[in-house]
């Protein structure tokens, strides 16, 4: 059997290095993947990625037996829809369920309906009564484009011009049709963590927790970011919060699937708040997160093409994760300029001296060519490291960042010591 993975980032590479690792699969195809996808049962498409009937009719051409979608786009899209009008077996949300991370107010709504604890929040379209307000409730507040904008949505405002510049922004055209609405949110404190599961009609199952550093900067400051690091577990995850996320997001989630019959097959993203009142929802998103992926299928010992084909079918119930002890962590390093504009075309070094440290390098933003790999994106690499304990982990996988270089590269410094201090 051979799999797609769609998709270019980190997340995709990482997806198929472990979908490639299952006995029943021959070849891993990746749509577009990026400089780093060759080898071990992975090869690198060059197909129009938004076609998605184009991208159909290779599956049905070349034994595809499943594919895996990493953006949300394509989800949103409903690339599913299309896949199963023609037989074909995909991992994912149909389009209407995939509204739970196309649309803000989609998912604020699905979890008020259900009880799924999440912050306040109001949606605006008019420009003078978002104003009004953000006036009337002050600062610190939460603005979201209602639509998908690439990560790059969503400002958490400390002061009430910051998010009334984010407002205007937004409703001005700066995310196209995505921020034709903003969502205006209750700002929430406390610590965040990822929890990730795979659900199908009748069955939800988490995955290893993790912990993403959303911000560009140490110490959590600097603009929002598609994820400078990550790590799992997350130790602020104790077993008294688990017991809370089931109850209060995972139960209550596929309740309300089954409730409002969505056809929902794939893997959930819950990004949770931990406040002092207990975990709430900032945000559902419909496929693995990126960079929690990588660390979370690092310690994944399970087959993950055989528990995707479960999900699919609706057997998700027959099937058992397992998990290894060690502790995972992943640096993203960046191009200078990121989250804004940034340079490409720069030769990335030392690579393979990461990597003889006993670390994965996963591409996100790269190209090759022959022996050469320059950047192409603004996340450029997501290296990897597991050890004993997460201490271990961290001196690991900096020992091997500090082995690649390009010219105006960038990552944090600080990321998993949130961990250390929990241990």
């Amino acid at each position: 059997m051979n799999v797609l993975v769609l998709g270019s980032g980190g997340r995709e590479h990482a997806l198929a290095w472990k979908l490639s690792q299952s006995p029943d699969v021959e070849t891993v195809f990746c749509n577009p993947g990026n400089g780093g996808i060759y080898g071990q049962k992975m090869q690198r498409l060059c197909m129009d990625s938004d076609s998605y009937e184009e991208l159909a009719e290779f599956a049905l051409a070349n034994n595809v037996g499943l594919t895996v979608v990493g953006p949300e786009k394509a989800l949103c899209d409903g690339i599913v829809d299309r896949f199963r009008e023609k037989g074909l077996v995909i991992f994912g949300p149909d389009k209407y369920a995939a509204q739970l991370e196309g649309s803000k107010w989609f998912a604020k709504e699905f979890m008020r309906r259900h009880g799924i604890p999440t912050a306040a929040a109001t949606k605006y379209d008019d420009l003078d009564a978002a104003v009004a307000h953000i006036r009337n409730a002050g600062a610190p507040i939460v603005v979201k484009a209602d639509g998908l904008a690439a990560g790059k949505g969503v400002t958490v405002a400390l002061t009430e011009d910051e998010a009334i510049a984010a407002v205007t922004d937004s409703l001005g055209g700066a995310f196209g049709g995505a921020g034709a609405e903003v969502v205006l949110e209750e700002y929430l404190e406390g610590e965040e963590a990822s929890i990730l599961a795979f659900v199908d009609h009748s069955t939800i199952k988490p995955l290893a927790s993790s912990q993403d550093h959303k911000r560009l900067k140490e110490n959590d400051s600097g603009p929002n970011t598609g994820g400078m690091g990550a790590y799992s577990p997350a130790p602020v995850v104790s077993s008294e919060i688990w017991k809370q996320v089931h109850n209060q997001v995972l139960t209550p989630f596929l309740n309300g699937c089954r409730t409002d019959n969505l056809d929902y097959r794939g893997i959930i993203y819950a990004g949770l708040m931990l406040t002092a009142d207990g975990p709430k929802v900032l945000e559902f998103n419909v496929r693995f997160g990126d960079p929690e992926a990588q660390t979370v299928l690092m310690r994944m010992q399970s087959d993950l093409t055989e528990a995707m084909l479960l999900t699919v079918n609706n057997r998700l119930g027959e099937y058992e994760f397992s998990w290894s002890d060690l502790s995972s962590v992943c640096v993203v390093m960046v191009s200078d300029g990121y989250p804004g504009a940034y340079e490409k075309n720069r030769i990335i070094s030392g690579i393979d001296d990461a990597e003889a440290l006993g670390v994965n390098v996963f591409h996100a933003g790269t190209e090759s060519n022959g022996d050469t790999v320059t950047t192409a994106g603004g996340r450029v690499l997501g290296v990897t490291a597991s050890g004993a304990t997460i201490s271990e982990t961290i001196e690991l996988v900096y020992a091997a960042v500090d082995k690649i270089y390009w010219d105006g590269m960038y990552y944090r410094h600080d990321i998993a010591h949130k961990a250390i201090a929990r241990v």
